[in-house]
């Protein structure tokens, strides 16, 4: 078997490399050299490229909502049991001492109770697709509390000293501090099944390095009121992609109360690509209840069946790149959806098969003129009096068909019918405590696509 020595291939001098075998060397000239080391190069970068293709399928590919290593089963399971007489700072300790311990393949099980830690409680393991490591409560029903005792510091910080990967956060109640949970360089993080509020400032952030193969799934987000923060339950990547999420899944959440000065549901950031935002219920949001921004060429997000309601600013706004479909957006004190340029043009975006309730403005599409590949269609967009569509600076070269509207309909001369009013569906009210809207089989609003009777909440 013939094999590259290393050796001669990182040096700096002589002009030559040894392919070595089992018997001999050979060596040859320089000319050899550099068309030896192009062709390996070449060889290198291909076979890297192909690996990682098809390691990097996008989630909604998949078809699944849980990392690939779900079903592994922990190598050892380590009871920490919650100590009443030593209080709930010495308890904190001794938690943050036995999650430093953890190595793969280990399980921690957190019995009830109320753990306050007082130091920087920095998370930094490393498991692995074969072993990886659970943190998690040992009853699903009575969730162990993880908090600090002031907000000078976030409760966790997950992979800040190292990279941390293939852990799974579960049954884990989390308040207090300053962000509840703050990723740094993170990848292969499952956060499932937990309750996240009453922050200082976030629910969760991934905006110091970038992340990726984030499962965030049925967790419940909620009050994140204080003045002084930006209020986000969920902040996910970072301003004009300085840092980035990707091939990541936000799945089945329960978001709401979010407010200070922004308080934004689920955002995700500016080049943040190839993630799938689906099957969440979040209302009473002062910012959107789910923004996204554009990926900055990179492929798509997919944002679909996500009940979103009663937002004081647009209900859903999108910059561009991404495909959504199935939403149901009801009641917001701006737009039920809006799209405009950001920290990126808007471009490829598709918005389809979705309902829209909007007591003012159903679509405001204010940048979508002249740009490539953009689709409005099947979409059922009810207001009462406002605009259903509006393009204000047009609407060329937009794809527009199959809508079916109550409301007016500016910069744009076709691709909709005329709907009738609220009762074209079977229960769905303009403040949106009602939001059964599914179409009745005879109004026209069936003729647009019906929104998915699963995302019913």
């Amino acid at each position: 078997m013939w094999t590259l020595s290393s050796q001669d291939i990182g040096g700096e001098g002589g002009g030559r490399f040894s392919l070595v075998s089992n018997r001999d060397a050979v060596t040859m000239p320089r000319m050899f050299v550099t068309r030896a080391r192009f062709t390996l190069l070449c060889i290198v970068v291909f076979s890297l490229g192909t690996v990682q293709g098809a390691e990097r399928r996008p989630p909604w590919e998949v078809g699944k909502l849980e990392p690939s290593w779900a079903k592994v089963r922990a190598k050892r399971t380590v009871r920490h049991s919650y100590d009443a007489k030593r209080g709930e700072v010495a308890n904190g300790a001794a938690l943050a001492k036995a999650v430093r311990k953890l190595v793969p393949g280990d399980r921690l099980e957190i019995d009830p109770g109320r753990y306050s830690i007082s130091a920087k409680f920095v998370v930094s393991l490393r498991g692995t697709a074969e072993a990886p490591i659970w943190i998690a409560g040992s009853d699903p029903k009575r969730r162990p509390v993880i908090t600090r005792p002031d907000g000078r510091q976030n409760v966790i910080n997950v992979g800040e000293r190292s990279r941390t990967e293939f852990v799974c956060f579960r049954d884990l109640e989390i308040t207090g501090g300053s962000t509840l949970i703050r990723f740094y360089d993170c990848r292969e993080i499952w956060l499932d099944r937990c309750e996240l509020h009453h922050a200082g400032h976030e629910g969760i952030t991934t905006n110091t390095r970038h992340t990726e193969a984030f499962f965030i799934t049925n967790n419940h987000f909620h009050h994140f009121l204080s003045p002084n923060a930006t209020g986000e339950a969920m902040y996910l990547g970072a301003n004009h992609g300085k840092a980035v999420m990707s091939y990541s899944v936000i799945a089945n959440n329960h978001v709401h109360e979010c407010g200070g000065r922004q308080g934004d549901g689920i955002e995700l950031k500016q080049g943040s690509h190839h993630n799938w935002i689906v099957g969440n219920h979040v209302h009473d949001t002062k910012y959107p209840s789910i923004i996204a921004y554009g990926t900055a060429g990179k492929g798509v997000n997919v944002i679909e069946r996500n009940v979103c309601y009663r937002s004081g600013d647009n209900v859903m706004q999108v910059q561009g790149e991404a495909i959504v479909r199935k939403n149901l957006l009801i009641s917001g004190a701006g737009a039920g959806f809006a799209s405009t340029d950001h920290q990126g043009k808007t471009r490829n975006l598709t918005f389809v098969d979705n309902t829209v309730i909007s007591a003012r403005r159903g679509l405001n599409l204010s940048s979508w003129n002249g740009r490539e590949k953009m689709r409005l269609e099947r979409n059922a967009i009810y207001t009462r009096g406002g605009d259903a569509i509006r393009f204000p600076r047009g609407s060329q070269g937009v794809v527009v068909r199959g809508n079916v509207v109550v409301g007016r309909v500016s910069g744009v001369g076709e691709g909709f019918t005329r709907g009738q009013g609220l009762e074209d569906f079977r229960g769905v009210t303009w403040d949106g405590r009602q939001r059964d809207a599914r179409p009745k089989k005879s109004s026209p609003a069936a003729k647009a696509g019906a929104f998915d009777a699963k995302g019913l909440r």
